[in-house]
């Protein structure tokens, strides 16, 4: 009896449709039957154990599920190629609007610089139309003046001409009778009247010129610049001369020049922004172009700049009065600087620390500890004598730890920069409250101890201010001082050579100097600040001013006077 095997997944019909149709549907026979079904009167072969031989139902499921996942993957290509088609249909819209607006831009534009076009010609108009007036009125002045003193001059010798003649006729009929008794008289008054006649006292020269040439006109030259009107060309773009620009006492003067001269340039703009990176500006980069503009000459200086990155970036271009050319190629300046912040991890916990600002808080730290002691009966209120600073005279007596800020404790009020100094020389200032209790200012080793306060080891050096009981103003190091008979000013400058070991502290405005100590110094230092009853506020990112250097130079020769401190 013949056998027929179920094709795996069910007929030949079926899987051709659940695989895509890869068997053909001539597959199965015209009366319906096919390799998957067996004949009328037949069942199918099946296995020991009373199976039929039938493809396992996971295999046939994974068959179904292979169409099923092919038919997935379309719908995520289709979903797919659904995004991109909508996305390339946003772009051309908005080109479309970009387009749209450009022609209006074109239309509004043009028609703005056609009127400006009529506006400078019909102010040209005017122009000549004015100078016209004013050289025709100088015209028929001068006319009128001519011809005022010629027509008096003519009248006058019209008048003495009829006297003349009328004298000339006298005189032949007093010829004519000689013979009369009476010519002698006649004749001596004809040659009276004669001598007195305006005809002899007429000058026969025109007192004024009938030349007018003086006013004529040459307009070759003017006729030729109009006829080389034109449309403002683009400026050209500016080169910046590397040798010329200076960076110095946190400024920046910039020097530049055009390569070709060009007489109607308006004004220049500037622009710079800072940057750690040497060399071409980058296309991206964190700071923002900072704008100058209305420059007239082709130098600029930058005053008071904080030097808080180690490059800046610059670039100029020129105007005229309607069009701005292209920027000049960008050049990067050096502006090294000392800069450095406050670490606070390192700070007394009676120290608030923001940014570059320092208070003194008496409560700083202490009110949960306070509050602790409260709840148990064993406290006391708050009040000056029983005040946190009044109870930290004894390391013993101080909370436990919290969070790093035990690194001074007790009364080292101390905080200190992030920034060690181990080589070259360094400028920073310091403002304080002239309030304050104490203050003092200098450098210490980060070994600086946590209990020990600035001057009075032989790891640090500073001026010191007391406002407490008694003012005093002096240079302590290795728990000695000096006292500084000089004003104190209320922003101080300090300058440190590390390699020449030069510490020196100066009145920042007038550049006075206050103290130098000459040390050794056998590690790298740290900026170190401290503050009792008080607060400060310290300026980085500063380059050593020129008069600091060039007070340096002088002294660097002769050893300081402070020499017991060092």
């Amino acid at each position: 009896m013949p056998v027929h095997l179920r094709t795996e997944g069910g007929s030949a019909s079926s899987q051709a449709g659940g695989i895509g149709g890869c068997f053909p549907t001539s597959f199965v026979d015209a009366g319906g039957e096919g390799p998957g079904r067996p004949a009328p009167g037949q069942r199918a072969l099946e296995p020991p154990g009373g199976r039929s031989l039938h493809a396992p139902a996971p295999i046939a499921q994974g068959r179904a599920g292979h169409g099923a996942l092919k038919m997935g993957d379309q719908k995520d290509a289709l979903r797919k190629i659904i995004t991109t088609l909508a996305v390339k249909n946003e772009e051309i819209q908005n080109f479309i609007y970009a387009l749209k607006q450009m022609l209006q831009n074109v239309e509004a534009n043009s028609t703005k610089v056609q009127e400006d076009l009529e506006g400078e010609f019909q102010s040209l108009y005017s122009l000549l139309d004015e100078l016209k007036e004013g050289m025709l009125m100088k015209i028929k002045q001068d006319r009128a003046s001519r011809t005022y003193e010629l027509q008096n001059q003519l009248a006058a010798c019209t008048k003495a001409l009829e006297s003349s003649e009328e004298l000339l006729e006298t005189a032949n009929q007093t010829l004519e009778g000689a013979e009369n008794h009476d010519f002698n008289q006649a004749a001596k008054q004809i040659k009276d009247s004669v001598t007195m006649a305006p005809a002899f006292r007429l000058s026969l020269k025109a007192k004024v010129s009938d030349n007018m040439s003086h006013l004529m006109v040459d307009f070759t030259q003017e006729r030729r610049m109009l006829q080389s009107l034109k449309f403002l060309p683009v400026p050209s773009a500016p080169e910046i001369d590397m040798a010329e620009s200076l960076v110095a006492d946190n400024c920046v003067t910039l020097v530049w020049r055009m390569p070709d001269e060009d007489s109607k340039i308006d004004h220049y703009v500037l622009e710079y922004r800072k940057t750690n990176f040497e060399g071409p500006p980058r296309v991206k980069e964190d700071q923002p172009w900072m704008v100058i503009e209305g420059i007239k000459q082709t130098e600029y200086t930058l005053t008071g700049l904080k030097f808080d990155m180690k490059y800046m970036n610059f670039r100029v271009k020129a105007c005229n009065k309607a069009v701005a050319g292209e920027f000049s190629e960008p050049v990067t300046l050096e502006t090294r600087a000392f800069m450095f912040r406050l670490d606070a991890s390192t700070c007394h916990q009676n120290l608030k620390v923001e940014e570059l600002s320092v208070e003194w808080d008496a409560m700083g730290g202490k009110v949960q500890d306070i509050k602790a002691r409260e709840k148990d009966g064993k406290g006391r209120t708050a009040s000056p004598v029983n005040s946190p600073a009044r109870c930290l005279q004894s390391p013993k007596r101080m909370p436990s730890a919290r969070g790093g800020r035990d690194r001074f404790t007790a009364e080292s009020y101390t905080v200190l920069g992030d920034t060690l100094i181990d080589g070259g020389d360094h400028y920073w200032e310091v403002r304080y409250d002239r309030d304050s209790k104490a203050f003092g200012m200098g450098v210490a080793y980060r070994t600086l101890g946590k209990f020990d306060q600035l001057g009075k080891t032989s790891s640090s050096w500073c001026v010191h201010l007391n406002n407490w009981l008694q003012v005093s103003f002096t240079a302590k190091h290795n728990n000695k001082a000096k006292v500084l008979d000089v004003p104190v000013p209320d922003c101080i400058g300090v300058y440190c050579n590390f390699h020449e070991g030069f510490l020196s502290f100066y009145n920042a405005r007038t550049k006075q100097l206050l103290h130098t100590f000459k040390a050794k110094f056998t590690q790298p230092v740290l900026p170190a600040f401290m503050v009792w009853c008080g607060s400060f506020h310290v300026y980085s990112g500063l380059q050593v001013p020129s008069t600091v250097k060039c007070l340096q130079k002088r002294n660097s020769a002769t050893s300081s006077s402070n020499a017991s401190l060092t």
